[in-house]
């Protein structure tokens, strides 16, 4: 990462000023009558440096982020969903952009970055992913959730239709923390797409320290992510949507530098496609997110489910793009082979 510095960042960065212009007191003054909906915002960035892509589209938010953490403190959440796969996982050169985007706004000293990595020593990310070097440059601490404080939520399970207890991070469902998703562009094999809203739901389910997929799995180690899939494609969907009540982030950052089409989460293949989205308002920053993938919106459940519970903007008549025009970046990604069982959430349970 030594081919960019601040500098760098600072250098491309002028359409940062302009971000708030929409908001200034004049126009106010010269408009009759109660004003219009202020449209959410997404910022899309294209380019070939994958930290300057996430630092250009925050510059667009840096008055509102910087007004929004005041003193709370900062959790950046990668998708760490394997210990080993780069593809799968949050690139540091992202985390990158946004800490030096921190650094500029001069909110760094509040920064942690914490994940619950699905499978094995969440520390086994943070090392293979170069997450340590990334963290001593810039002086924040590297958190495991699964040695954290927890708090007992209940999701729904279609085998028994009941609650059933979940451990989750305190940290993450604390109103103290300003949670940043920083995420990759991925399809999916339960749920169609995974973008900023599930990588904190779902990251923040612990699980016990030895716990691994296979035979490197100490006896008696449970992992609570499960629980939240709830057995089933319409659980999922609907334990997503349920949670994001308490689980969402304050600021979403969706890296499309190289997304994951196919077989997703895990063992899908490169999209070469270059940008970055950004945005306040997750839903809408998640829906301008499976827009660029080329995925009918109608499909990924949860997301239907938070819009229609007006958790956010869905609707792209009322979202403004800053940065990139949207059409000249849509891709048509693959989805994944299962495709066809994922949507049984759209028809209605048979008697």
């Amino acid at each position: 990462m030594s081919s960019f510095n601040r500098r760098d960042f600072l250098r491309t960065s002028l359409l940062g000023g302009i971000a708030f212009a929409y908001t200034s007191p004049l126009s106010a003054l010269v408009t009759e009558g109660p004003l219009p909906p202020i449209p959410s915002r997404v910022a899309l960035t294209y380019g070939g440096d994958r930290a300057d892509l996430a630092f250009r589209s925050l510059q667009f938010f840096s008055k509102e982020i910087r007004e929004a953490i005041g003193n709370k403190l900062v959790v950046l959440k990668p998708n760490n969903v394997s210990t080993t796969i780069q593809l799968a996982s949050t690139h540091a050169e992202t985390l990158e952009g946004v800490l030096e985007f921190l650094k500029s706004i001069k909110k760094l000293k509040n920064a942690v970055i914490a994940e619950s990595a699905a499978s094995g020593a969440t520390s086994d990310g943070y090392s293979n992913f170069g997450y340590i070097s990334l963290a001593e440059k810039y002086g924040v601490r590297l958190i495991d959730l699964d040695q954290q404080k927890i708090e007992i939520v209940h999701v729904f399970d279609e085998k028994d239709f009941r609650p059933h207890p979940v451990r989750m991070s305190s940290m993450l469902l604390d109103r103290n923390s300003y949670l940043v998703s920083v995420a990759r562009m991925k399809t999916h094999d339960r749920v169609v797409a995974t973008l900023s809203l599930k990588n904190i739901v779902v990251g923040a389910p612990v699980k016990d320290l030895g716990f691994a997929f296979g035979s490197g799995r100490k006896p008696g180690t449970v992992n609570d992510k499960s629980i939240v899939h709830g057995s089933g494609f319409r659980a999922i969907n609907y334990n997503l949507y349920v949670l994001a009540r308490q689980l969402h982030p304050h600021l979403a950052v969706i890296d499309g530098f190289d997304g994951m089409e196919g077989n997703g989460p895990n063992n899908g293949t490169p999209v070469d496609h270059r940008i970055c989205i950004a945005g306040t308002d997750w839903l809408a920053a998640d829906r301008v997110g499976v827009e660029l993938m080329g995925i009918d919106f109608a499909k990924v459940g949860y997301l239907n489910y938070c819009a229609q519970t007006n958790m956010g903007t869905a609707d792209l008549n009322k979202i403004e793009i800053l940065g990139e025009s949207l059409a000249p970046h849509i891709r048509k990604y693959q989805l994944s082979k299962n495709i066809e069982n994922q949507l049984v959430w759209m028809n209605p349970v048979k008697a």
